[in-house]
């Protein structure tokens, strides 16, 4: 299984933003108080634990308990503020979003898997 890794910091968004010229960034923002956050998040867990993607980084967003790092992901990718959202960054800019319901393992496939 994949690991995602928990950016909790202004320097590890950047970090992430810079990377992603290099390779793509699927950055999950969850609510930790919100039970759609939480079945997104089982989603999400559900993807990493299957067959996913090994040419992308993932990383988790938690919007309460790191608000400035949630609020400069909405503003550094042009994208509206929701929770749960998944957004896949490529090259520093947003290629890719959904939110609440939408958030499912086969979309997930989907996209980043392309099929």
């Amino acid at each position: 299984m994949l690991q995602y890794k928990e950016v909790t910091s202004l320097a590890e968004w950047q970090q992430v933003l810079q990377k992603s010229n290099e390779r793509p960034a699927l950055v999950f923002k969850h609510s930790t108080t919100c039970p759609i956050s939480a079945r997104a998040f089982r989603e999400f867990q559900a993807y990493l634990s299957g067959t996913p993607n090994s040419n992308t980084d993932y990383v988790m967003v938690k919007v309460i308990e790191s608000r400035p790092v949630s609020n400069q992901v909405a503003n550094d990718l042009h994208v509206r503020h929701q929770s749960p959202q998944a957004i896949l960054v490529q090259n520093k800019a947003a290629v890719w979003d959904t939110s609440h319901g939408s958030i499912t393992e086969t979309r997930l496939k989907q996209v980043l898997n392309h099929g």
